[in-house]
């Protein structure tokens, strides 16, 4: 068991946000409807159906995968002194590199869907989301969790750092041991 908690806790609690921001990254990133094409009249036709359920559990696999790489570093990090730092750096490094293309990920997944995310055609009454609506969502949601995550590590390196100067600063008192019998004798013999 590491000696030290406070980063293995930390990554455990910045494992949460990141993982959502995850979640939506690797949507954006490979999410795509299952499509029926064949030809008719010589004309080809396609309809669009929601996500297998295979690749929908390939989503949530992978979106775990950036949280888990947190907690085991959290782990490897407890072991050292200057643990929580390391954690730190993890925490920010992660995101960064999470969201790096999402931008591309964004347009990529509304081309893969030209009706909208809910395949629904435009002209309907039941359509809720124009192309690109979602993406945008969800991209706004990836970059805002992302965020949180960062503000939260570099405010715990913050914390951990203004508590080691606190505790630098703090005077160090030395414990006297109690008198021997002899000193207390001659104390007596003095005070008299």
């Amino acid at each position: 068991m590491p000696r030290r908690k406070a980063p293995l806790g930390l990554a455990g609690f910045l494992a949460l946000p990141l993982f959502f921001s995850a979640l939506m990254c690797v949507s954006l990133a490979i999410d795509k409807p299952h499509r029926y094409e064949w030809t008719r009249a010589g004309k080809l036709v396609h309809i669009d159906h929601p996500t297998v359920s295979g690749l929908e559990a390939k989503i949530w696999l992978l979106s775990f995968v950036p949280s888990l790489v947190l907690v085991a570093i959290g782990f490897g990090a407890a072991h050292w002194r200057r643990g929580l730092y390391v954690v730190v750096a993890a925490a920010v490094a992660i995101p960064l590199v999470l969201t790096h293309r999402i931008d591309r990920w964004e347009q990529h997944h509304a081309a893969r869907y030209p009706e909208g995310a809910d395949l629904i055609s435009p002209s309907s009454t039941s359509d809720t989301l124009l192309q690109g609506q979602w993406e945008a969502s969800a991209k706004e949601t990836a970059l805002q969790l992302a965020h949180t995550t960062l503000g939260l590590a570099l405010a715990a390196a913050a914390i951990a750092s203004a508590l080691e100067v606190r505790r630098r600063r703090r005077p160090v008192s030395i414990a006297v041991p109690p008198p021997t019998d002899a000193e207390r004798a001659a104390q007596e013999l003095a005070s008299h």
